[in-house]
């Protein structure tokens, strides 16, 4: 798994991704800068391919950077109640803050997200049979209260399909100036790469880390708080996307192995790519009608985790 070969379907895909749709668009199309075509190019198109690529990576570090913290392969905002936490979130600002600007609930929602993680983490130090599949049995058992809560309070408030619209994972609605929140994870990308190093040490061991010299709790902290920041901003922007985050980090693993630093551009590139071949096929399986990508991710990816599960079990 070379990147230059990543690179080159990732171009590839973004290519077929900006020509693919109920309205055709030829590249002599975009000759002319006052057309119909331009315009739809424009507002639409890429808007869409950018965030395909932004949530595509994002989604993919965090579940990278959850599993190399935790030190299990199964574990990822998906398994860990992350998504779960910050759709919470998002109800209650919906509830308590309607008239909040989207930055507002979006911080709302992080501290959903991050407090979910936080719990989630704990939980994880107070099992004792640390079995590889277990662990994420328990996330997901996690994560379903977390769900069920929220659907609880969303029909006692009459907002249970304004929160099933909103978090339905969806790309068709993006549009120039509705995307930009996810540009959030250009930075946290940088930072998650410039500590990778700090990440793999943590993902070693409390007590090797501080034979180190390194601030275990410290890194720890700061890397459920990049995941956090990374699940909040697609959530609100794209809805929720499952696995992303589960099975990109291990399908890099077993061609890449676990060191971070080594794995994470092709973790993020790979995402970027699995998620834009989801979303292309989801636009034309049944055209012109679109497959949301929460629903194609969510079937493609479900069988991805349930084949890394036996596999896990196997070589246990």
């Amino acid at each position: 798994m070379k990147k230059r070969y990543l690179f080159i379907a990732l171009i590839l895909l973004s290519l077929i991704s900006l020509f693919v749709g109920v309205s055709r668009i030829s590249p002599t199309d975009l000759l002319d800068f006052e057309s119909e075509e331009t315009q739809i190019f424009l507002i639409s198109r890429v808007p869409r391919l950018v965030a395909i690529i932004l949530a595509g990576m994002g989604m993919s570090i965090a579940g990278l950077i959850m599993q190399s913290l935790s030190r299990n392969k199964f574990v990822s905002p998906t398994t860990a109640g992350t998504l779960d936490a910050t759709k919470l979130g998002i109800l209650v600002s919906m509830l308590l803050f309607a008239n909040a600007s989207l930055i507002e609930k979006m911080a709302v929602s992080f501290v959903f997200a991050l407090a979910g993680t936080l719990l989630f983490m704990q939980i994880l130090n107070r099992i004792k049979f640390k079995d590889a599949i277990f662990i994420p049995l328990v996330g997901l058992m996690f994560g379903n209260i977390l769900s069920s809560i929220t659907t609880f309070f969303a029909y006692k408030a009459d907002v249970i399909q304004n929160i099933s619209s909103w978090l339905q994972g969806d790309f068709s609605m993006v549009m120039k100036g509705r995307y930009e929140l996810l540009y959030i994870s250009v930075p946290i990308l940088i930072i998650a790469y410039l500590y990778a190093n700090r990440f793999t040490v943590a993902g070693m061991g409390e007590d090797f880390s501080k034979n180190l010299g390194l601030a275990y709790k410290r890194i720890v902290n700061f890397g459920l708080i990049l995941v956090a920041l990374v699940t909040t901003t697609v959530v609100l922007t794209v809805g929720m996307i499952p696995f992303l985050g589960l099975i990109i980090p291990n399908i890099v693993s077993i061609f890449k192995g676990d060191h971070l630093q080594k794995t994470l551009p092709h973790t993020a590139l790979l995402g970027a790519i699995f998620l834009l071949a989801c979303d292309i096929l989801g636009r034309i399986l049944i055209y012109p009608y679109e497959i949301s990508i929460s629903l194609m991710v969510g079937v493609i990816g479900s069988g991805v985790f349930l084949y890394l599960l036996f596999r896990g079990k196997a070589y246990a």
